[in-house]
């Protein structure tokens, strides 16, 4: 079973290296099929906790604006889409 708490708690980094340590013992091969099942549902949440982590990260960050004499003229909301 998953332990969402644990992973609520965890910053971006760690959860991350938890996340690629959990792809490369599946990877691998060598797990039992309960603990491939037990570590695959971490790592959805895993997964999960990083994409969430990112989007408020992303949501926080900003560009300069430039105005028309090359100027920063203040900031607005990144649009990643760019």
């Amino acid at each position: 079973m998953t332990d969402t708490a644990s992973i609520k708690t965890l910053p971006f980094e760690k959860a991350l290296a938890e996340l690629e340590e959990i792809v490369r013992r599946l990877e691998r091969g060598d797990v039992p099929l309960e603990d491939s099942i037990a570590i695959y549902e971490r790592g959805e949440a895993l997964k999960k906790h990083c994409e969430q982590l990112l989007k408020k990260a992303e949501a926080r960050i900003e560009k300069i604006t430039i105005g028309p004499d090359g100027a920063a003229s203040g900031t607005a909301p990144l649009d990643v889409a760019e």
